[in-house]
């Protein structure tokens, strides 16, 4: 069995063993997958995990070293492969030179929109999502004196990192359950009550190898067309 093949049948079975009202239910046992460990901090881990995200080592460094990649990677993940989605906050500090929330809030709209553009493009919708990275950016300045952790730091309580995740530019109430388990799961960020807001279905929560991202791809693909195949048949 070629590699990773294993990991991805298991995870797509797992996906697909629930329903719900007789419909496919793309939530997995999350028990299945491991436990979260008993003792976590409350802030960022000091050495950063390992999220390969992307197939550039570079781009998976960043994003799971610097806290403004990760929230600028989880606005851009929309309507474009996770592999797109995280590579952003690279090309964006490739293209505009820094990844410092202040400077890129107060760049010139244009410049940062040109940036968006310039071939290959960091979104399929390049202005609208220049302009929800600006703002995301304007808020880590603004509100959190520019260091994107405290987003999280001063967070006594996960609805309290909810709600703040939930007041970015892209981020809504279901991606902001999202990036609670991200932080619980990749970064040991647990405040009071995280296990009631991040989801009990896989997420890239559980995803940190090429293989296993590979496996929550197409594990999503496989809940997907079975939701298409739900809906085309007749009824009875």
């Amino acid at each position: 069995m070629a590699p990773g093949r294993g990991l991805e049948r298991d995870l797509v079975l797992t996906i697909l063993a629930r329903t719900r009202d007789g419909r496919p239910s793309f939530a997995g046992d999350r028990r299945a997958m491991g436990p979260y460990p008993m003792q976590m901090p409350t802030t960022i881990n000091t050495r950063p995990p390992r999220l390969d995200w992307t197939d550039d080592p570079e781009a998976n460094r960043l994003v799971a070293g610097d806290p403004l990649a990760l929230l600028i990677g989880f606005c851009l993940d929309q309507q474009i492969p996770i592999e797109v989605a995280f590579l952003g906050p690279l090309r964006i500090r490739q293209r505009l030179g820094t990844l410092d929330p202040a400077r890129l809030a107060t760049t010139d709209p244009d410049t940062f929109i040109a940036a968006f553009r310039t071939p290959p493009a960091i979104h399929r919708f390049p202005r609208s999502m220049a302009e929800r990275v600006q703002g995301l950016c304007r808020i880590v300045a603004e509100t959190y004196g520019g260091d994107a952790s405290r987003l999280w730091r001063e967070a006594g309580t996960a609805a309290e990192l909810h709600r703040r995740l939930t007041a970015l530019p892209g981020y809504g109430p279901l991606k902001g359950r999202i990036v609670t388990g991200v932080l619980a799961r990749h970064f040991g960020v647990r405040p009071a009550g995280w296990e009631e807001i991040a989801p009990d279905f896989p997420t890239l929560a559980d995803v940190r190898t090429a293989d296993e991202r590979r496996a929550y791809q197409a594990a999503k693909r496989a809940h997907k067309a079975a939701m298409r195949a739900q809906e085309t048949e007749p009824r009875r």
